[in-house]
C-alpha cells in the first residue's frame, strides 16, 4: 500500500476494484464505512454484487475479466475531457505522450461493449475519480479531492494481471492521485503475514528489502553480513513452475511452510501428481491439512499465539508479536525448526562457520541480522516497535517511518507510463462450459479452512460448500435452491450445493476455496501464466453445471 489504512476515511473517494472488501477484509471496510459516512464517493467494480455495493455511490458490474477494459475507457475520458493533473505529469512522470496517444482507441463505448457496463457509468466512474468528488462536491482537502483505489486478487490471479496492476497505475499518475492523504495504489494483502513474507525476500527475484537478485552490488553486501560467498544470482521457481518442475523431475524436493496448495493451488490434480513425483516432501504446519497427508515428513509449527517475532501488515507496519499460549507437545517456533535443519546442512555438506552461527538466542535476534541487510527495516529494532510499530520505509533508528510514499517522488526517479493492450482471459465460454466461474472468500472462513473450519463458532455460521448461481442459470437445468449440483471444468468436477442468488449476474458462478469437499481450485487452470508475476488465473474458469436428477448441461447465457 502506498497509504495508510486510517487514512481511507478521509477520502473523497474510494475506488474497490477485485476486492470482496466487506468480507475479505473486514476492518479496512470499516474505514471505508467511516468515509461514506462522511460524504465520500465509493465506487466498485465487480462481476458479484459485493457487500461493499450496499455502500457505494456507483457499482459497475462487469463481465469477468473485462475490468481493464473500463480501466482504460476511464482514462480515455479522463483526457478527453482534460481532468488529468498536468502539473503532476510534467514535474514527475515520463513516458506521457507515448501513453496518451493510445488512449484514443480505448472508447467507453468499446468497453462498454465488452463489459456489459454502461457508457453513462463509465464516465461518472472517470469524473468522480479523476476530480476526487464527495457526494456533496465539498472536498476535505485543497484543490483536487482526494481518490484511492484499493484491489485485491480479483485483479491479480490473472494471466494479465501485472498489466491491470500498471494500468490502474497509469490512472493514479494520471489525475496525480498519489502521494497524499487518501490516496494512492492500496493492494489489499490477502494473509496477516504476506507483506512481511515479500519483506523478508520471499520471492523468487529479491533478496529481503526487494534487493533483485541480480544486483551483484547489493548481494556482495548481503554476502559479506551472511558470511556466505556466491549467495545466488539467478532467479528460482515459483509456486506453479515449481510444481511443473516435479512433472518433469527436474525439481525433486520439496518444503511447504504454512501453506496448503492442495487447495490452494490451481488445478489440484495436477498438484497431487507432482507431489507424487516428489523425492522427498515435507510439510511444516500447526495443523494436519490436505496436504500433510502427502507429506514424508511432517514438522508441527508453533502459532500466531504461540510465538513472537514481527508482522507486517497490509499499510507496510512492522508489529512485534507476544506469545499468550505455550506450544502444545514437541511443536517448535518455525525459525527454530529452520535454523536447526540448516546447521544440520551444513554438518552434511562439511560447510564450515563461525561458533553460533545457527544459535539465535531470540528473535530478537533475528530481527537485528534482518535490519543489518534490508535497508527498509535499517532504522528499526524491537525496542522502537513494541508500541504501535513502524511501517517501511524507516532508513534509520531517527526515522519516524513513512506512512505514504511517494510524497516527494518516485523511487526511480520519475514515474513511468506503460502502455497497456488489453488481454481477454484465457479460458473463454462456449458451448460445452458456458458459465464463468470465479473463486473467492466467505466472511466466516479463511483461505483453505485449515484453521476456521475447526471452529465450532464459525462452523455454526457457514457449515459447509455452496455455489452461487444466477436464477436464470438454475432454471435453465431446474435446480433449487440448496439442492445437490456437479460442477464440471476442463480439469475436473466437484460435487456441492446450489445456492440461488442475484449476487452474480447471469453466466457467472462464485465458488469460495475453503471448502475441502468442494475444492474450487479442482476445476481452475495453470494453462497460462502471467509473463511477469508467474500468477495462474485463479479467478476466471469456464464451466458446465449439471443436475443430478435433472436436466444435464446449463445452457449458454443469453
Amino acid at each position: 500500500m502506498t497509504n495508510s489504512i486510517r487514512e481511507m476515511r478521509d477520502a473523497d473517494c474510494i475506488l474497490i476494484t477485485g476486492s470482496n472488501t466487506a468480507e475479505n477484509h473486514p476492518v479496512i471496510s470499516y474505514e471505508v464505512v467511516r468515509a461514506v459516512r462522511k460524504g465520500a464517493n465509493v465506487i466498485v467494480i465487480d462481476p458479484r454484487r459485493v457487500p461493499m455495493v450496499d455502500n457505494a455511490t456507483l457499482f459497475l458490474q462487469i463481465k469477468p475479466g473485462t475490468d481493464v477494459y473500463i480501466f482504460l475507457a476511464m482514462m480515455h475520458i479522463i483526457y478527453r475531457e482534460g481532468w488529468m493533473d498536468e502539473a503532476f505529469i510534467a514535474e514527475q512522470t515520463e513516458g506521457y505522450a507515448e501513453f496518451a496517444a493510445t488512449l484514443q482507441q480505448h472508447t467507453p463505448e468499446h468497453a462498454a461493449l465488452m463489459s456489459g457496463v454502461p457508457v453513462k457509468k463509465i464516465e461518472a466512474a472517470a469524473r468522480i475519480y479523476a476530480n476526487g468528488e464527495r457526494v456533496s462536491g465539498q472536498s476535505v482537502h485543497e484543490g483536487r479531492g482526494h481518490s484511492a483505489i484499493m484491489y485485491a486478487m480479483g485483479i491479480t490471479q490473472r494471466s494479465s494481471g501485472t498489466d491491470i496492476v500498471k494500468t490502474l497505475a497509469n490512472m493514479t499518475m494520471m489525475c496525480g492521485q498519489i502521494g497524499k492523504p487518501g490516496t494512492g495504489m492500496n493492494p489489499l494483502r490477502g494473509q496477516s503475514n504476506v507483506q512481511g513474507a515479500c519483506d523478508m525476500g520471499g520471492l523468487v527475484n529479491v533478496y529481503p528489502g526487494y534487493q533483485k537478485v541480480g544486483d551483484n552490488e547489493k548481494r556482495a553486501v548481503i554476502e559479506q553480513k551472511w558470511e556466505t560467498p556466491n549467495l545466488p544470482a539467478e532467479v528460482g521457481l515459483t509456486v506453479v513452475e515449481a510444481s511443473h518442475g516435479a512433472m518433469d523431475g527436474t525439481v525433486r524436493a520439496n518444503y511447504v511452510m504454512g501453506e496448503n496448495p492442495m487447495m490452494s493451488d490451481p488445478d489440484t490434480t495436477h498438484v497431487e501428481q507432482a507431489i507424487r513425483n516428489l523425492d522427498f516432501f515435507v510439510v511444516q504446519d500447526i495443523f494436519p491439512n490436505d496436504t500433510a497427508t502427502l507429506a514424508h515428513v511432517i514438522l508441527p509449527a508453533a502459532s500466531s499465539l504461540e510465538k513472537d517475532g514481527t508482522f507486517t501488515n497490509t499499510e507496510r507496519r512492522v508489529q512485534q508479536l507476544n506469545p499468550v499460549l505455550p506450544s502444545p507437545g514437541i511443536a517448535r517456533q518455525d525459525w527454530a525448526i529452520t535454523a536447526e535443519i540448516a546447521k544440520r546442512f551444513d554438518e552434511k555438506m562439511g560447510i564450515e562457520r563461525a561458533d553460533g552461527y545457527w544459535d539465535f538466542a531470540s528473535s530478537s535476534a533475528i530481527f537485528d541480522e534482518l535490519t543489518a541487510v534490508t535497508p527498509i527495516y535499517g532504522g528499526m529494532s524491537y525496542e522502537r516497535i513494541q508500541d504501535e510499530g513502524l511501517q517501511w520505509p524507516c532508513p534509520t533508528p531517527d526515522h519516524p517511518g513513512t506512512p505514504i510514499l511517494y510524497t516527494d517522488g518516485f523511487t526511480r526517479g520519475k514515474g513511468k507510463f506503460h502502455p497497456i493492450t488489453p488481454k481477454d482471459p484465457v479460458e473463454q465460454p462456449d458451448n460445452e462450459y458456458p458459465l464463468t466461474l470465479t473463486t473467492g472468500r466467505v466472511l466466516y472462513h479463511y483461505h483453505t479452512g485449515t484453521m476456521t473450519r475447526r471452529s465450532a463458532p464459525l462452523h455454526w455460521a457457514d457449515s459447509g460448500g455452496y455455489i452461487e448461481v444466477n436464477a436464470a442459470d438454475a432454471a435453465a437445468i431446474a435446480l433449487n435452491d440448496n439442492s445437490a449440483v456437479v460442477v464440471h471444468s476442463r480439469r475436473g468436477k466437484v460435487r456441492t450445493r446450489a445456492r440461488i442468488s442475484e449476487v452474480v449476474p447471469q453466466g457467472v458462478a462464485f465458488l469460495a476455496f475453503h471448502w475441502r469437499e468442494a475444492s474450487a481450485n479442482i476445476l481452475t487452470h495453470d494453462m497460462e501464466l502471467d509473463p511477469v508475476a508467474k500468477i495462474p488465473e485463479l479467478k476466471i474458469t469456464a464451466v458446465r453445471l449439471e443436475n443430478p436428477r435433472g436436466k444435464k448441461v446449463s445452457p449458454p447465457p443469453e
